[in-house]
């Protein structure tokens, strides 16, 4: 009979190397200080250069842990393929990666959050390109990386709108909008999630996160709208995120796949 490991053993990412896209943006950074806080070594990934080099230094001050910022556009599909090389090259393996690079509701795009009829193609397939194209083509070109790992795992963002369709009702009177390309390649993202891991198993886990609705300056009336919808009766802080990230990262979940974690204070449970 194998030995009984402690939590905090199981836990640990100690020589464990994590690369998280989209690590300058706010749940991004988040996410990377709950790994190094682990003891993994952390790849910022990012296509601003200059915050992703101010959160790996905050990472490398904070904790003792190596860290390294690598600027990438998610629109470059050679770019992204080179990406595993480039990290490699840098930490010598790659066992963890968290897709958290997305164009997001607010994002400041033509024709994006804006009623339906008049959302773009355009806009559409550069969100697609972004928020699903980029994690498969990145997922294919680490496979052998985290094949090699023993202990691979990938963990995908997603979003409740992965899960669910919007209530219009939050957003009546109001200048927000929801992107039916954010909806769509955030439900792909989780559909690709159960596909990669029935397929990399069983040397490499993946699964998925899907966050509500994260407050950053909400305007009224939103704000009271979403909270009257959410059974925790908040919105979602940055840190709700590390956790589960943390738990799919590391061999607390060594056992689970294929698996989509709601993070989003019980909005998808009614």
């Amino acid at each position: 009979m194998s030995k009984e490991r402690s939590l905090r053993e199981m836990m640990s990412l100690d020589g464990r190397v994590a690369l998280i896209t989209g690590g300058a943006g706010h749940i991004g950074r988040a996410i990377a200080s709950g790994l190094a806080e682990l003891d993994a070594s952390v790849a910022i990934v990012d296509i601003a250069a200059s915050a992703g080099e101010e959160v790996a230094t905050m990472l490398g001050e904070s904790w003792p842990v190596k860290t390294a910022m690598f600027a990438c556009d998610f629109e470059q599909p050679e770019a992204v393929k080179d990406l595993p090389r480039r990290v490699r090259e840098k930490f010598g393996r790659i066992d963890i990666i968290v897709n958290c690079a997305a164009f997001v509701g607010t994002s400041g795009l033509e024709g994006w959050a804006v009623p339906f009829e008049q959302q773009s193609p355009a806009t559409w397939r550069r969100a697609l390109e972004v928020n699903l194209t980029a994690p498969f083509i990145l997922i294919q070109a680490a496979a052998e990386d985290l094949a090699q790992s023993g202990r691979g795992s990938v963990i995908n963002i997603s979003s409740i709108y992965g899960l669910a369709g919007p209530d219009w009702r939050l957003y009546e009177g109001t200048g927000l909008g929801n992107p039916a390309a954010y909806a769509a390649s955030k439900g792909g993202l989780i559909q690709m999630t159960r596909w990669l891991a029935t397929t990399m198993a069983p040397r490499v886990r993946v699964n998925a996160v899907a966050p509500g609705g994260v407050f950053r300056a909400t305007p009224e009336p939103f704000l009271s709208r979403y909270v009257a919808r959410t059974p925790l009766a908040r919105m979602a802080r940055e840190d709700d995120m590390k956790g589960a990230v943390a738990y799919l990262a590391s061999d607390l979940s060594a056992y689970v796949t294929g698996q989509c974690i709601a993070v989003d204070g019980g909005w998808t449970a009614w």
